[in-house]
């Protein structure tokens, strides 16, 4: 997995980078298909605000997250990214599973 981080307006500091590579090691924990992340931390006055480009085989899944703290945008952001990757592994999942069950309906025994 390639990691892109980028701050506009915001320093990324080496705990700033460490946190978001223990956030996303959870997402590759459940995911493990993720080609490249790009991570963009950007501040607009009180507004602190991620987002990531998740490029995956397939699928390019972006989420945003804003709040008032940079970790806790971090945090949303993280939790946002892994319900969809979950959501689109289910599907690819159920997929799969739905054309395995009509080929082994359609073989007669």
């Amino acid at each position: 997995m390639n990691l892109n981080l980028t701050g506009h307006n915001v320093e990324i500091t080496p705990a700033l980078r460490d946190y978001v590579n223990s956030k996303l090691a959870r997402i590759t924990r459940h995911f493990d298909n993720v080609i490249d992340i790009s991570l963009v931390l950007s501040v607009e006055k009180l507004r602190q605000k991620a987002e990531a480009n998740v490029h995956i085989r397939g699928k390019n899944i972006f989420v945003e997250a804003a709040d008032a703290d940079m970790y806790a945008s971090l945090d949303s952001l993280a939790d946002k990214l892994d319900r969809q990757l979950l959501r689109h592994k289910e599907k690819n999942e159920s997929y799969r599973h739905d054309d395995a069950l009509k080929n082994q309906e359609a073989e007669p025994e």
